[in-house]
């Protein structure tokens, strides 16, 4: 592979961009800078929503089933296109790449705002996931190639700096649009169009690497086999229980089809000259033990931070406003953990006692959240989220890492794209099965609890329970309000407790990852150096 500077730039700058080099740290900052406020868009599309959420599927006629997929839709379209946008970055311009991910992502936000019905909102996420899932793989595969290992957790992060902005503002912003009676929850869907714009003007001045000469080879089969195989798995679990049993012909079925489709996935990826996920990476005990923690990883930080609005909202009867407000020790515990780690990683190298003490407090925070009423309270939520964020912090971006740093320079795209595949893949199938299981539980509390109401009462609630749409507490009476709070709180605690095993299974494969002493040289810097070698070789042959 040869690589050549941006046309018209300074003889200095190309040396820098060249990789000869390493870029000083103002350098490093304004090629970020597009990038992170990209990041920041993407990230808002999914938070700005999730407090507004209970509203918008409410005013869109939809139930427990469409607010799930209106989730799940979006984390589909992230993990099927995640190796895919990883892949590209291995071949083609990345930053081409990126300015497409936020025209994709801009035009999915547009379709949003607009919809009148659930249908089109779940349409118009999977455009929005699609272009997320390329800013977020796309993101992690620049820092790679401009900045080295040994480096990079400080500007990692920066990454999770972005994260957790965007996570606390998200929520924070959508609940005062949605309560905010001249905007309404529509604009929670526009607001990130402007960030995404001024994202492309900024990156076009800023983000000045190599182009990559390289023949483009898109694995076209391999992307249409892993998302029909994720997307049958999905459907699958999405209605079982609902629409029939998880011991059915349908689930059989479902499931059957869903693994051939895998199979013929990884078939398919054997055969392809350009596969959009290497199976030879995974000879890597590193990338494949990261890989399986990533996927337990998502399912614990989708899964568990996607039904905290619900919680707040349905459980406690908060508004959209404090909802968000009331998430912020999570955030300001995944923003600390994030920010202090990278740059200790910087400092010493050492980055694996950060994976460990992550997966410990992640698991704390969630099994302590299994606890969960709807009368728990608050400041023991507030320790439980602050754990939670604090091992998210320490784990995320050190998987990614650790995997990065056991890579040709080549394969970084794919490699880190593989890994944030999983995660997402985790997200997606754990918040679908969860949702399901949601549905089921608050079904079985209300039963139970239901002869504890007046005989009067007792009819308003049977119809509330029975309606398939999410509730509007506000006009319920106050004895029913608080049955159906309680059989939310219980519920939604019964989650938590589910999801603890899944993060504790995360930390036990992260026990076996054998720490590797960083690199100091960048993607860029190896590629230069393989390309003078190369050269070297060519003329000595000559010789």
């Amino acid at each position: 592979m040869t690589t050549t500077p941006r046309s018209g730039a300074p003889a200095d700058q190309a040396t820098v961009a060249d990789g000869a080099v390493p870029m000083t740290h103002p350098q490093i900052m304004r090629a970020l800078s597009g990038l992170l406020l990209g990041l920041f868009a993407a990230i808002l599309s999914s938070t700005v929503v999730t407090n507004a959420l209970p509203r918008i599927i409410g005013d869109l006629g939809g139930g427990q089933s469409a607010y799930t997929w209106v989730v799940t839709s979006s984390l589909l379209a992230v993990t099927a296109s995640t190796p895919l946008w990883g892949k590209l970055a291995d071949q083609f311009s990345k930053k081409i790449l990126v300015q497409s991910a936020l025209i994709v992502y801009a035009l999915g936000s547009l379709v949003a705002g607009l919809a009148q019905n659930p249908g089109t909102l779940i349409a118009a996420r999977v455009i929005q996931g699609l272009g997320g899932g390329g800013l977020s793989a796309l993101s992690q595969v620049v820092l790679a190639a401009m900045i080295a290992p040994r480096e990079r957790g400080r500007y990692s992060g920066y990454l999770g700096a972005t994260f957790a902005v965007a996570t606390v503002g998200g929520p924070l912003l959508g609940g005062v649009i949605t309560d905010t009676s001249w905007l309404g929850w529509r604009w929670c869907l526009f607001v990130g169009i402007p960030f995404a714009m001024v994202a492309l003007v900024v990156l076009q001045r800023t983000l000045n690497l190599p182009v990559t000469k390289r023949r483009v080879k898109v694995d076209w089969a391999g992307a249409f086999f892993v998302t029909a195989a994720v997307c049958t798995l999905l459907i699958w679990v999405t209605f079982a229980d609902d629409k029939y049993a998880w011991l059915s012909w349908q689930t059989y079925t479902l499931v059957g089809t869903s693994l051939v489709l895998a199979l013929v996935f990884l078939f398919v990826e054997t055969k392809a000259s350009e596969p959009i996920i290497p199976l030879r990476l995974f000879r890597s005990r590193t990338i494949a033990l990261a890989s399986t923690a990533s996927l337990f990883t998502g399912v614990a930080l989708f899964a568990g931070t996607v039904f905290f609005s619900q919680y707040f909202q349905l459980a406690r009867g908060e508004s959209p406003t404090r909802s968000g407000v009331m998430t912020i020790p999570f955030i300001a515990g995944l923003f600390l953990a994030s920010t202090v780690s990278g740059r200790v990683i910087t400092r010493t190298g050492r980055w694996k006692g950060w994976l460990l003490a992550g997966g410990v407090l992640l698991t704390a925070g969630l099994a302590l959240l299994g606890m969960l009423r709807y009368d728990t309270s608050y400041p023991f939520i507030a320790l439980c989220m602050a754990l939670m964020g604090l091992g998210v912090g320490m784990t995320l971006q050190n998987l990614v890492l650790c995997t990065q740093n056991q890579v040709a320079p080549s394969d970084l795209g794919a490699a880190s794209s593989t890994v944030t595949f999983f995660r997402s893949l985790g997200g997606a199938v754990g918040v679908s099965v969860l949702g399901s299981v949601l549905t089921t539980r608050i079904a079985h509390y209300a039963r139970e609890t239901i002869t504890q109401l007046a005989p009067q009462d007792q009819a308003a609630a049977a119809k509330t329970s029975g309606d398939g749409q999410l509730p509007d507490l506000a006009l319920l009476p106050a004895p029913v309000r608080t049955w159906l709070e309680g059989a939310y709180g219980h519920a939604i605690g019964d989650i938590f407790m589910y999801v603890a095993p899944v993060a504790l299974l995360s930390f036990l494969v992260t026990l076996f990852i054998k720490e590797v002493a960083l690199r100091t040289r960048s993607g860029l810097a190896q590629t230069a150096q393989e390309a003078k070698s190369a050269r070297t070789d060519a003329r000595d042959t000559t010789a």
